[in-house]
């Protein structure tokens, strides 16, 4: 069967198609321009960014010879990537009506556990309008609604979740409602079960797992996985809980995709709980329990070091960010003067002044640079080049540096290291 996964590169989506690939399935994976790389293996690789295609041509020339559709595509909350309405209900809309002028009538569509018109976000009221969009459709459709959903790899909540559980102090910044979690592998295999020819169509199922738990019981069942001792939890005021999903909002508007944004807020106040018995009596599939899903894959020395680094990722971003800003702020006020007079004793003369100007205006561009997500890598790449640049002329000009008492030289090399630790984990998936 030749399949079309939207979303190929995401966390529910690379899963399925690595799935339908080993099962011998030809398989078209389709990603926004500027994603995440797709996954390998695929028959085609399609570009669309479904937010703006909005028409039913955008999708024809991608449809040929495709037998169904799984349609993995959603976005959280509003960003550089557009709406959550833009993506999930226009977005959607023209990708099902050219299924439809196309005749692809098996459609699968990955939806959200406990969205509806009335849902207090934009994602879960967006997510309900295309659920309604396709169910007009003349085609044979099943809507699956997936809980929170956990995997052996971790993107958005499912890596927060990871990353609270390497605390040996909880912080708890929201009140959070009850969760059914559920295993990513029982996704794909309903997903695998809904793409045979003969499974029944025109289904809304929802995906829950088998128990209700607490936010911070999943996090303390990871730390636990984790054969970690239990950690300490502590709630945190309400004011410094809006401070940091503000701060999260504010990080999204500058192209980040961090898991802690207002909408994510109400969505766990919400919890995230259903029914699975239709699901499991459509299916045959019985959902696993966190700690069975967990069971079957003890933790391994890189989900450790996944999980200790997920917080400091943002914090070491920031701090080399602030460094380089900083450095420039300070060439330019305080500073000036004592550049100048290095640079002179250089023997650069009357470009001493322009020299040290221009290097500080340099440090300051690269530290905002740093700090908005598309221009993120080319500007720690140029900070790398520079500081090659600063050792080199400056070890010609004045080499007397490498022996000055505060070392000013030699630290370049610790900050040339920490240059490539934020490049290694620049990217999130």
């Amino acid at each position: 069967m030749r399949i079309l996964v939207t979303g190929a590169s995401g966390f529910i989506g690379a899963a399925i198609c690595a799935r339908m690939i080993a099962e011998g399935h030809a398989v078209v994976g389709a990603g926004r321009p500027g994603g995440s790389p797709l996954p390998r293996g695929l028959a085609c690789e399609v570009t669309v960014d479904m937010a703006r295609a909005k028409s039913p041509d955008d999708w024809t020339p991608h449809l040929c010879n495709i037998e169904a559709v799984v349609n993995c595509a959603g976005l959280l909350q509003a960003g550089s990537a557009g709406t959550p309405s833009d993506l999930h209900i226009a977005g959607v809309d023209a990708l099902f009506a050219a299924c439809e002028a196309e005749g692809i009538r098996r459609i699968v569509h990955i939806s959200a556990l406990g969205v509806a018109e009335d849902s207090p976000t934009e994602f879960a009221k967006s997510k309900h309008q295309g659920d309604e969009v396709l169910m007009t459709r003349d085609l044979d459709w099943v809507v699956l609604r997936p809980s929170v959903v956990l995997g052996r790899s971790a993107y958005g909540g499912s890596a927060l979740i990871r990353g609270l559980a390497a605390l040996p102090i909880l912080p708890l910044i929201t009140r959070s409602g009850p969760l059914q979690v559920v295993a990513l592998d029982d996704v794909v295999e309903s997903v695998v079960f809904f793409l045979k020819p003969d499974a029944p169509s025109r289904l809304v199922l929802e995906l829950a797992g088998p128990e209700r738990l607490s936010f911070e019981e999943v996090v303390a069942a990871y730390r636990r996985w984790f054969c970690w001792p239990p950690a300490q939890t502590v709630r945190l005021p309400d004011a410094i809980g809006s401070l940091l999903f503000s701060l999260g909002d504010f990080a999204g508007a500058l192209g980040w995709r961090p898991p802690v944004r207002s909408t994510a807020r109400k969505e766990i106040l919400r919890g995230s709980t259903g029914d699975p018995g239709p699901w499991m009596e459509a299916t045959g599939i019985k959902p696993q329990s966190l700690k069975q899903m967990l069971e079957t894959t003890p933790p391994s020395v890189q989900e450790r070091w996944f999980a200790k680094l997920f917080f400091l990722k943002p914090l070491t971003l920031i701090v080399f960010a602030a460094f380089w800003l900083v450095s420039g702020l300070i060439a330019l006020g305080p500073g000036y003067a004592e550049g100048v007079e290095i640079m002179e004793s250089a023997g650069t003369g009357a470009l001493a002044k322009p020299i040290v100007i221009g290097g500080a205006l340099a440090d300051i561009v690269l530290g905002l640079a740093m700090l908005y997500r598309p221009t993120a890598r080319p500007a720690l790449i140029a900070a790398f080049i520079l500081c090659i640049l600063y050792l080199v002329v400056g070890t010609v000009l004045a080499p007397q540096m490498w022996s000055t008492p505060l070392g000013i030289f030699t630290k370049v090399v610790p900050i040339m290291a920490l240059n490539l630790v934020v490049l290694a984990l620049l990217e999130d998936r």
